[in-house]
This record gives C-alpha cells, structure tokens and sequence, in this order.
C-alpha cells in the first residue's frame, strides 16, 4: 500500500470585508440570536454606519453565513462586536476564523487590548480572552474620555450603572495583544 499525497480541501468559506449591499444578510445573521437574546438587534442604519467595521464569512455560492465588527474604542481599545454564525454553520470554524481575522486587523491598527462581551465564555477563553473584574487599567483620564461616548459598547466596557437595564446577562472579556504586559 503506498501513501499520495493529498491536498488539503479548500476552506468551505471565505471571509472579506462587508459591503453595503451585505446588511440585509447581516441583519438576517443577528435576527435569531437577538431573538433569542444573545445579541442586540440594531437598526439597518447602525449597520451602515458601522459597515467597515464588519467581516463576513461567505460560502463558494455568495451565501453569507457568518459576520462580526470590530470597533475601536480608544488608541489601544477595541470591541469586537455582532459576531454571529448562521445556526447550521455553528462549530465549523465561521466564528474561528471570524475572532482570528477581526483580532488580526485590532494587531494591525495598533490596539493593545480586544474587549467583548459574551455568553460564549469559553469561545472566548479559547481565543486567549478572560474575564474582566474591572475596567482592566483605564487610567482616569482615558476614563474621563470614554465617558463623553454615547457608544453603549463603550458603556458596558466601563460597567456603567446606565447600561445595567439593558445588559442582556453577558460577560465582560478581554484579551490582550502585542505581548503587553497585564497591567
């Protein structure tokens, strides 16, 4: 019996940038998770104004079957937001591949930490994130800035007592880049 060398099979998806014309995909992703209380459903207008933020994951057909954000919150401050995978593409990598890529543009942006907020804790820790107690070193005067924000992923990073009504339970992650020391 001889062994051939076989190539490996080409990844089922690709990821790109979001365009325009991908919100209404976007917005179909989110709807079951918002329904189920996992994310915050939005206005089709946030996601246009947002949509260079957004990654998605695309099938060879042009079926997009996962998306995710990352917003800069502050010079070395990122979240990474609306990361949603398709129901029937849940733990084939879409949501992998997606934290990987959005983690590779805050490194290149020159973030030096990535927060989220999840019920995926463990998705999470797989990507190097942990759990936050506090504001994880904002020192006051950053503080005093972030506060100007009306941005509620800028809220619920600074554990503002405003957002506790809406908060949907979730759990404050974060994940150091650049091999920074924790403070």
């Amino acid at each position: 019996m001889t062994d051939t060398a076989t190539a490996p099979a080409a990844p089922p998806f690709t990821l790109r940038r979001a365009r325009t014309g991908d919100v209404a995909s976007i917005k179909g992703l989110v709807a079951p998770l918002a329904e189920r209380r996992i994310l915050i459903s939005k206005e089709s207008v946030a996601y246009y104004e947002s949509i260079q933020e957004f990654w998605v994951a695309e099938t060879p057909e042009g079926v997009l079957i996962g998306c995710g954000a990352l917003h800069v919150m502050w010079e070395d401050l990122a979240e990474i937001r609306t990361l949603a995978a398709a129901d029937s593409w849940r733990g084939r990598g879409v949501g992998h591949a997606l934290v990987e890529r959005l983690l590779g543009v805050a490194h290149d942006v020159g973030v030096q930490r990535v927060f989220c907020l999840t019920f995926e804790v463990g998705f999470f820790e797989r990507h190097g994130f942990e759990v936050m107690a506090d504001q994880s070193g904002v020192d006051p005067e950053v503080y005093s800035e972030l506060l100007r924000s009306h941005d509620e992923g800028i809220a619920e990073f600074l554990d503002l007592a405003r957002v506790k009504p809406n908060t949907l339970g979730n759990t404050r992650m974060i994940r150091w880049l650049h091999g920074r020391a924790r403070e």
